[in-house]
């Protein structure tokens, strides 16, 4: 019987995967979880666990090939055979674990048909037989929800993350009616009078001054170029700049930073910004908050999850240090230094990229001093930091001295947040920065 393994609905926006590699070939043998080959999305590169036992048949996408939800990605062909007092009938209220839909069939094994990257943590064994996308059961295990106590919206009847968030005290979700897709044309064919016809696509190596490279985007480059295009042409961005003097930071984080080395952590400056920057969300909420454009809502966050952008390889990622409130400083820089890590090497998981209400960008670590940062929907504003640099300022006593000075560049949705706040707001973030010890906490 043959057998078949689609690209399942995760949620978070993943809609398609390009293949990396595989690690099988027609022919070969295999278990249940265990790693057939790699699939990039947008958000990272993951290992792909086998959802059967069995022979691979076909590998139905080859390597570089893009394949989209519900799509087959590797057909299986039964082994011999096995004697009948190994196999096992499927319960009255399950289905046969050949009957593999969009979402995949959720097994006790970590894995499932999607691996660690793609879904979230484990979640608890009394809903590991429960059918529902991975993304929904991490957010079921962090809102402490049931999983069985609630209905599937989603593909034969899997749980979605829809579902998780209006089973939420306080939650309303409110049903859209879902649009009509319309299939594009594919790039290397032309519609016409109802029919189909062959255009082949040639590709000039050269154009008229000379020999030319073309570089396919990347998928976290196609998602990247996406969301800035959304954020530039929907959110009306002002960018507020200000300097911050950091003089007493610096011998403080000098002090710090061997204490943190003897613990195997490097500590930079981010995680004392983060916690100067939360002490200005505090005072000014309005900065940790998402837009509601749709609902015309400002959403206040009453937790601080902190985004920040990491230069990768691959392009610009943002992790998202959670419950940042609940956390002292050297946790915050061990945390930050191991998603910062596993980002570049591609194996984060994407629900560590999910939940942000404010990012901060350092653009000083590569020598700029200051920057338009472009904000991430749907959030409001993004911090940008400088290269700390010596400046001559007056002195107390009115004698020239030399300062450090961190540049702060914050861009704002001016929809919903005005320029004074946002000068107070920064005021507020330098004013933490100058009694860098109440930051040690």
């Amino acid at each position: 019987m043959v057998k078949e393994f689609k690209f399942p609905d995760v949620g978070e926006g993943i809609s398609e995967g390009k293949i990396v590699k595989w690690v099988v070939k027609p022919g070969d043998k295999v278990e249940e979880d265990q790693i057939i080959g790699e699939i990039e999305t947008d958000k990272a590169i993951v290992e792909m666990p086998s959802p059967y036992d069995g022979v691979i048949k076909e590998l139905k996408i080859p390597v570089g090939g893009t394949v989209h939800v519900g799509e087959v990605l590797v057909s299986y062909e039964d082994e011999e055979e096995e004697p009948v007092e190994k196999a096992e009938a499927p319960k009255a209220e399950e289905k046969p674990k050949e009957s593999v839909g969009i979402v995949g069939d959720v097994s006790t094994k970590a894995g499932g048909v999607l691996p660690a990257g793609l879904q979230g943590r484990k979640s608890s064994a009394p809903s590991e037989h429960i059918k529902a996308v991975p993304a929904a059961r991490k957010l079921a295990k962090e809102m402490k929800i049931d999983l069985s106590s609630l209905k599937g919206s989603g593909p034969d009847g899997a749980i979605s993350v829809k579902d998780v968030k209006a089973a939420s005290p306080g939650e309303k979700v409110v049903e859209k009616e879902p649009e009509k897709k319309v299939e594009a044309p594919k790039s290397d064919e032309k519609v016409a009078d109802g029919k189909e016809e062959k255009k082949i696509r040639v590709v000039k190596k050269y154009d008229m001054y000379g020999y030319v490279k073309r570089v396919p985007l990347s998928m976290i480059r196609k998602t990247i170029a996406k969301t800035m295009v959304k954020s530039w042409s929907e959110i009306p961005h002002v960018t507020h700049i200000d300097e911050a003097d950091v003089t007493e930071l610096v011998e403080v984080r000098k002090r710090e930073k061997e204490i943190a080395s003897e613990q195997g952590i490097h500590l930079t400056y981010l995680p004392f910004i983060i916690k100067a920057l939360m002490g200005a969300l505090k005072k000014y909420p309005d900065f940790n908050a998402s837009y509601d454009e749709e609902n015309e809502e400002l959403i206040i966050k009453q937790y601080y999850n902190i985004g920040f952008a990491v230069d990768t390889e691959a392009g610009l990622m943002v992790p998202v240090l959670k419950r940042s409130e609940q956390k002292n400083l050297m946790t915050l820089a061990k945390e930050m230094q191991e998603l910062a890590e596993v980002a570049r090497s591609r194996k984060i998981n994407i629900m560590d990229m999910q939940g942000g209400s404010i990012t901060v960008t350092n653009i000083g670590s590569l020598g700029g001093l200051y920057a338009t940062p472009i904000i991430r929907p749907p959030e409001v504003a993004i911090l940008g930091l400088g290269k700390i640099y010596d400046k001559l300022v007056p002195g107390k006593d009115g004698k020239p001295e030399v300062r450090k000075i961190m540049p702060i560049s914050l861009s704002f949705d001016h929809r919903v947040l005005d320029g004074a706040n946002a000068a107070r707001f920064v005021s507020e973030i330098i004013r933490h920065l100058a009694d860098p010890d109440i930051l040690l906490v």
